[in-house]
């Protein structure tokens, strides 16, 4: 979680499953799948798709509202709320994409247990192996 900045308005967001779920049920479309499109804007500027980066927001954002128990306006609603949405500003953008990139492409790499082979300290064969 990591709160940003819209103009003068604080946005807590959030990068979760639920914000997978919620893009797709107010979008018809993967939300992970829009962000790939976007991944050679530096190539090419013309990919650069500045609703999608609106809806990642907006679907974050109620995500995060959800954690928290609090009720979360459509996105029509959201959008009419914001007083203003700069879209060179480069630190909002970094934020953002950061806590998608953090939340969606989690390598979990440093979590996964170890294995052992059966027999190896003590583990048995019809037991889980032991972490370390």
């Amino acid at each position: 979680m990591r709160e940003i900045r819209i103009g003068s308005q604080p946005v807590r967001v959030r990068a979760t499953a639920l914000a997978l779920l919620y893009y797709k049920q107010e979008f018809k479309s993967d939300l992970l799948g829009d962000l790939m499109k976007m991944q050679n804007i530096e190539k090419d500027p013309t990919q650069f798709d500045i609703m999608s980066i609106i809806q990642l927001i907006w679907a974050m954002a109620k995500a995060d509202s959800y954690s928290c128990n609090k009720p979360f306006p459509s996105f029509i609603e959201w959008v009419s709320a914001l007083e203003n949405f700069d879209i060179t500003d480069r630190t909002l953008m970094t934020e953002v994409m950061e806590e998608a990139a953090e939340g969606f492409f989690r390598s979990g790499a440093k979590n996964k247990p170890k294995f052992e082979k059966p027999g190896q300290n003590g583990s048995h064969r019809n037991q889980p192996p032991r972490r370390r």
